[in-house]
């Protein structure tokens, strides 16, 4: 008689909460997805003012901590002040997650395919996989991000510590322009893509293995036929976006340290700083922990920003599936 090998339940990760790319109605997806992250962005912007202000600052204008960066940022603005450049982040961020969700989706699918014939664990399948698909997702939405980011970051510090004031983006694009061309809206792009690109790699593959492990530990291995509840499934993904952001935030702190200086910069600078000499200057200001100006701002809104995203994801995904079986 011949025998069949029964297959294994999958981990609980991967059925429910796991959602391929082929089941998603993506008009949806986009749709609401551009009003669901446009809200988080209200939320956590003001944390990436503060870490762009504590990074760019000199002299007495440096911050002791990301507290009296706000409390200083309050009393000159008000609450304006810490949504300054919100508009052009928030016009620009819809066609870089566009581009950023649909590359993603789609290489993670490949980049499973690619590793199931290694026989690695769950895990270390999930992490190279979603480290693969961070890290292509971030290369290709880079070339819509740096311009965005680069505008934006001048609008956060302008007034400040010696920067120029500009009457809003549109301004700040016009000057970029006449001064230094296309080009000057990439500034920094190679430290902007030595930045994001491995922190997308990092969180990424962070999360993806983390949460195969939080369900091992919680008993929903492969062996396990019973299945998370909601609560659950909304815990374990909140808890891997947290591990994810630290560690991505810990890794990358001072390559955005040195890209955040590069790119506020003013447009009219005949002697523009190389990346070596930010360096130099950092190490002269305040020792290696210069590199790390904005450390705590920058984990805070990673593994905020990662965890208020990933859960928000998760349910998009649920709520943009073709199929009522999830």
């Amino acid at each position: 008689m011949e025998s069949r090998e029964i297959p294994r339940p999958k981990i609980p990760s991967l059925d429910p909460t796991e959602i391929n790319w082929d089941k998603l109605d993506k008009t949806k997806l986009y749709v609401v997805g551009a009003g669901l992250f446009s809200g988080v962005t209200v939320a956590l912007y003001p944390v990436s003012v503060i870490k762009t202000r504590m990074q760019v600052a000199t002299g007495d204008a440096v911050q002791k901590n990301a507290f009296a960066a706000f409390r200083n940022i309050l009393k000159a603005d008000g609450i304006p002040g810490l949504y300054r450049g919100f508009g052009t982040v928030i016009t620009g961020a819809v066609p870089a997650r566009i581009i950023f969700l649909t590359t993603l989706e789609k290489t993670k699918v490949a980049s499973f395919e690619l590793v199931k014939p290694l026989k690695l664990s769950e895990p270390v399948q999930a992490a190279i996989a979603n480290g693969i698909a961070g890290l292509t997702a971030s290369l290709f939405s880079q070339a819509v991000f740096v311009p965005i980011d680069v505008v934006s970051q001048k609008l956060m510090v302008q007034g400040y510590s010696g920067h120029a004031n500009y009457n809003g983006g549109l301004d700040v694009a016009r000057k970029i322009l006449g001064a230094q061309g296309i080009r000057g809206f990439y500034r920094g792009f190679g430290l902007s893509v030595m930045t994001y690109s491995p922190s997308s790699a990092v969180w990424w593959a962070s999360y993806g293995s983390s949460q195969r492990i939080i369900w091992s530990l919680l008993g929903h291995g492969n062996e396990s036929k019973s299945l998370p509840s909601s609560g659950q499934i909304v815990s374990v993904q909140a808890a891997g976006g947290i591990f994810a952001g630290a560690i991505a935030s810990c890794i990358t702190t001072p390559i955005d340290t040195i890209k955040t200086r590069l790119q506020v910069m003013p447009v009219n600078n005949q002697k523009r700083l190389r990346a070596r000499q930010v360096v130099k200057r950092l190490i002269e200001e305040d020792g290696w922990k210069g590199f790390y100006r904005g450390l705590g701002p920058r984990f805070f809104s990673m593994s905020a920003w990662g965890t208020s995203m990933i859960v928000s994801y998760e349910y998009l995904k649920r709520l943009c599936s073709k199929t009522d079986e999830i």
